[in-house]
């Protein structure tokens, strides 16, 4: 049987490990890669580290959106539905770090007691990020550490997880609990499971009906969710997916146009094409001969 963790798990968006069987997602993103400069709301059980290093960007953390300058940053905390974005369709470049718990190991001790109290369901939400205090900058600064150890060719494994959970352990020290948090609110579970539906199934054919049904609503009130705790469609979400999902293998694999529009649930690749040009600009060949260049450069 499965535990309540591993359930909210199994329904989260999948995040692309820098290394296997560690999951450690520590990577450089700009906000011109994804669709209309937003990314898809999604979330998971990992910590979320943002740190701007050039542009701003605006961060959607549960319901509520902040802004960062350059130079700052956010702690988005585990299982919170979020996104960043511009409105104004400018570009920003940022390191993101993401921690996931299976690092701690998956034993019950008092380090999965210590993660679920700090980083559970009465924590706060989210916690922007300044170089002006001083455990902040602090924080700041170790997203760099990780991000160059990571990308090193000297990496020592031991060396991010150690960094990773003295990371954690800052953030844990200043954390304070909120009684009165959004996800006790049945809306926040039911929204969890459609977009959770979404993550697990968007390589398929998917209808409205199936989203709302992994939701255990109608689909008027999947629409009204969608629209009150994301702002889009069930639709719009589903396309914005599959559209991101497409951009990340475009930028990391060497799978064919055809083969990224199947898997991403694209009936075929003139389809695929015609979307992702809609959305992005360009098409795929063009995304993924500029994303390629961009990354040489760096």
């Amino acid at each position: 049987m499965h535990t309540k963790l591993e359930v909210f798990s199994d329904l989260s968006e999948r995040l692309n490990y820098n290394l296997p069987n560690f999951q450690l997602y520590v990577r450089k993103g700009t906000l011109h890669q994804f669709d209309k400069y937003a990314a898809a709301c999604h979330w998971h059980p990992d910590l979320e580290f943002i740190l701007v290093l050039q542009g701003s960007i605006d961060f959607f953390v549960n319901g509520k959106t902040v802004h960062l300058d350059q130079g700052n940053g956010i702690f988005v905390n585990s299982k919170r539905l979020h996104y960043g974005f511009s409105a104004d369709m400018t570009d920003c470049t940022y390191i993101v770090v993401a921690i996931h718990p299976s690092l701690l190991g998956k034993d019950s001790w008092v380090g999965m007691e210590y993660w679920e109290e700090k980083f559970g369901s009465n924590s706060v939400d989210y916690v922007l990020l300044t170089d002006e205090i001083h455990w902040q900058r602090e924080v700041l600064l170790s997203l760099i550490q990780i991000y160059d150890e990571m990308h090193s060719h000297t990496r020592n494994p031991l060396r991010l997880l150690s960094q990773a959970m003295s990371l954690c352990a800052c953030m844990g020290d200043h954390l304070t609990s909120n009684s009165g948090h959004l996800v006790v609110d049945p809306s926040w579970t039911v929204v969890w499971k459609m977009t959770g539906f979404i993550h697990r199934h968007y390589e398929n054919k998917i209808t409205l009906d199936e989203i709302a049904s992994a939701g255990s609503v109608c689909r008027s009130q999947c629409c009204e969710l969608f629209s009150s705790y994301i702002g889009q469609t069930p639709n719009s979400y589903l396309t914005r997916y599959r559209i991101q999902k497409s951009c990340e293998m475009l930028q990391d694999t060497d799978r064919t146009i055809s083969e990224i529009a199947i898997s991403c649930g694209f009936q075929s690749a003139s389809y695929f094409s015609y979307v992702f040009r809609n959305e992005m600009g360009m098409v795929p060949k063009s995304y993924r001969k500029q994303t390629t260049t961009n990354t040489v450069r760096e």
